[in-house]
C-alpha cells in the first residue's frame, strides 16, 4: 500500500528544542488530539484544530528555556500530564492548563534529557543522572561521557524499570538501580531513543536508537546482554536523527517507525517479510526536524505525521487530500468551509501588509531621530561541527531563526573548502595575510532569499589545529552578527571506536613523568575529538581511534 501524504502547517511557537512536541491521547477512536508545544521562551501551548483553524487551549506565560516537553500519567492511565523541563526545575500541568507540580531537581547543570513514568521521574543532565519517585531521591549514576537521551522500560521481572542512558562516546548504557549493568555499543553517537512498541500488548524491551551521522538501529535489551536486531546505514548522506515515533499510518495493525531528521527530511519505515526495515515514504522541509508523533490532529478519521521544527512550525503529513481533480466540463464547487479559510487568509494577509508599512515607517522615523537608541535583536542559532567517516570531512552546519543574509568563515588553520550538493549559496574568497597574522582562510557565503539553513564542508590538515570562526548575518534590521568557534583539533581526523584490530602492527610510545591522571586527560582532549572533557574516574582508561582518510589506528591508555 503506497502512502499519501499532503503537508499542512498549523501554527508556529518560538525557536524549539529536541523532543518538545507530543500529542495527548484522542478522548474517543479516531477522535482529534491535542497538540502540546513548548518552545526555547519558555512557553508551553496547547492548541487543538477546529473546522481547520488552530484553537488554543491554554497558553503558559514566558519564562526559561524549556529543554525536554514528556507526558506522564498514573501507570494503567492515558498519559494526560504535561511534564516540562526548564533549567533545573520540572513543571507539570494538567490537559487544561493548571499547574500542579514544581520541583526543583538541585542540579548544578540545566537538565538536558528526561522521562516520566507513573510516580517516576528521570532526569539526566550532562554527565549524571538522577531518579526520582514522589520527588524523592531514589538513584544517581555518574556517566563516563555527556549523556544524550534517557528512556526507561517498563517493569521487569525483576520488578523494576530498566533506565537506558544515550551516550556520547557511543554507547547505551543500561542501569539497574545506581548500578551499571552493561553497555550497547552502536555504530555513532546516539542523539534519541524510543522504545519499540510494534504492536499493543508486546513485551517492551527493543529500543530504537538515531545517531547523529544518520544511522537508525534496533537492539534488544536483556537481562545480561543486547541482541542487536538491524541498522539502517545512511547511505543517502542525510541529516542526523533527531526524533523517533512509532505509529501505524497505513492501518495494518503493525505501527510504522517514524523519523525526523536534522536535514528536515522525514522518513516513515516499515518492516517487511523478513523484519528488516524498508522506507515507505519520505518528505524534506526546510528546517531541521525537532519532534515527531503520530496521530490525528486536523480532522476526524484522518491519520497524520506531526512535526516540530527548529523555528517553531507545527506542520502536519495529512492523509487527508488537499486538492481536488475536475474532469474536463466538470465546474468544482468549494466547500463554504473552504470559501471562508480563503476570505480570513486574504483579510490576514492585508492586515499584515498594513502592519509592516507602519512598522517600517515607524522604524524610519526612530532611526533618523537624534535621540533614539538602536537595540541589538536578539536570534537564535543552532550550530553543529561534526567529522563525516565516508569522506574524512567536517560538516558545519547553521541554522538560524531568521532569514541568513550571509555567513562569513575565517580560519586561522589551513582548510580546504568542499562543495555541497543542498548549497545554493554563492561563495566568494578574500585574500588574507596568513604570515604575521595567521589568517588562512577568508570566504563569504551569500545566501540566497529565505534561507535559514546553511551546510558547508570542510577538511582539515592533521598536525595543524587551531579556530574556525562563522559569523553570521541574517536578514535583520539593524544589522547584527554572532560569531560561532569551532576547534580543529591536531589529530581531528580521527574519530572514536569501539575497539582496535589486535593483528594489525603496532608502534608503541610511553610516556612516564611527575604529571597526574587529570594532566594527561587535558592533552588527550587538546589532541583529539570526541573526548569527553571530564576526567575519566577510575584508575586507569582507554580510548579507541580510527583514522578517517587514512584508516589507521590509535589507541590510548593511561593510569
Amino acid at each position: 500500500m503506497e502512502i499519501n501524504l499532503n503537508r499542512v502547517d498549523y501554527l508556529q511557537v518560538g525557536v524549539t528544542s529536541q523532543k518538545t512536541m507530543r500529542l495527548l491521547p484522542a478522548s474517543g477512536r479516531r477522535a482529534t488530539q491535542k497538540v502540546a508545544v513548548a518552545d526555547q521562551d519558555g512557553v508551553i501551548t496547547c492548541f487543538g484544530m477546529k473546522k481547520g483553524e488552530p484553537v488554543p487551549v491554554f497558553k503558559s506565560l514566558p519564562g526559561p528555556k524549556i529543554s525536554r516537553l514528556e507526558l506522564g500519567g498514573a501507570l494503567g492511565t492515558p498519559k494526560e500530564k504535561i511534564f516540562v523541563a526548564a533549567g533545573s526545575e520540572v513543571r507539570g500541568f494538567t490537559k487544561k492548563g493548571k499547574q500542579f507540580l514544581t520541583f526543583e531537581a538541585n542540579l548544578a547543570e540545566s537538565i538536558k534529557a528526561m522521562y516520566v513514568s507513573g510516580a517516576d521521574l528521570f532526569v539526566c543532565a550532562s554527565y549524571i543522572y538522577n531518579h526520582y519517585c514522589d520527588c524523592k531521591d531514589q538513584d544517581y549514576y555518574l556517566s563516563g561521557d555527556k549523556i544524550c537521551d534517557i528512556v526507561c522500560l517498563p517493569m521487569t521481572k525483576l520488578g523494576q524499570t530498566t533506565p537506558v542512558l544515550a551516550c556520547q562516546d557511543r554507547v547505551l548504557r543500561v542501569l539497574q538501580g545506581s548500578e551499571l549493568v552493561y553497555d550497547i555499543e552502536v555504530p555513532g553517537p546516539p542523539a534519541v531513543l524510543e522504545i519499540n512498541n510494534a504492536k499493543e500488548g508486546e513485551i517492551e524491551d527493543e529500543l530504537l536508537y538515531g545517531t547523529t551521522d544518520g544511522k537508525l538501529g534496533l537492539v534488544q535489551v536483556t537481562d545480561t546482554s543486547p541482541v542487536y536486531k538491524w541498522e539502517v546505514t545512511n547511505q543517502k548522506k542525510r541529516g542526523g536523527i533527531l526524533c523517533i515515533d512509532r505509529f501505524d499510518i497505513t492501518g495494518d495493525g503493525v505501527k510504522e517507525i517514524l523519523v525526523g531528521r536534522d536535514d528536515g527530511t522525514v522518513e516513515i519505515y516499515s518492516l517487511d517479510s523478513t523484519n528488516e526495515p524498508v522506507i515507505r515514504f519520505e518528505h524534506v522541509l526546510s528546517e531541521s526536524v525537532t519532534s515527531i508523533q503520530g496521530g490525528c490532529v486536523g480532522k476526524d478519521a484522518f491519520d497524520e505525521v506531526l512535526t516540530a521544527t527548529y523555528t517553531g512550525w507545527v506542520t502536519g503529513l495529512t492523509s487527508e487530500p488537499q486538492q481536488k481533480e475536475a474532469g474536463p466540463g466538470e465546474e468544482m464547487k468549494m466547500s463554504p468551509e473552504t470559501q471562508n479559510k480563503i476570505v480570513a487568509l486574504r483579510t490576514e494577509l492585508e492586515q499584515l501588509q498594513v502592519k509592516v508599512l507602519q512598522e517600517r515607517e515607524k522604524y524610519q522615523q526612530s532611526a533618523q531621530s537624534s535621540t533614539a537608541i538602536s537595540s541589538v535583536p536578539v536570534f537564535s542559532v543552532n550550530d553543529k561541527f561534526t567529522l563525516c567517516r565516508d569522506d574524512a570531512s567536517y560538516s558545519l552546519t547553521l541554522e538560524v531563526q531568521t532569514a541568513i543574509d550571509n555567513v562569513l568563515l575565517q580560519s586561522d588553520v589551513p582548510i580546504d573548502l568542499l562543495d555541497v550538493d543542498k548549497n545554493s549559496a554563492v561563495v566568494s574568497f578574500s585574500g588574507c595575510d596568513s604570515e604575521p597574522n595567521g589568517n588562512f582562510l577568508l570566504a563569504t557565503y551569500r545566501c540566497q532569499a529565505n534561507t535559514t539553513r546553511l551546510e558547508l564542508k570542510v577538511r582539515s590538515i592533521e598536525g595543524q589545529y587551531g579556530i574556525l570562526q562563522a559569523y553570521i548575518t541574517p536578514r535583520l534590521q539593524p544589522k547584527t552578527c554572532q560569531v560561532r568557534q569551532h576547534q580543529i583539533k591536531p589529530l581531528s581526523l580521527h574519530q572514536r571506536t569501539h575497539a582496535s584490530e589486535e593483528h594489525r602492527p603496532m608502534n608503541t610510545l610511553t610516556l612516564t613523568g611527575q604529571f597526574s591522571f587529570a594532566e594527561i586527560h587535558s592533552w588527550v582532549v587538546f589532541c583529539l575529538p570526541e573526548v569527553p572533557e571530564k576526567t575519566p574516574a577510575g584508575d586507569d582508561v582507554t580510548f579507541y581511534f580510527q583514522n578517517t582518510f587514512l584508516d589507521t589506528q590509535l589507541q590510548c591508555t593511561y593510569r
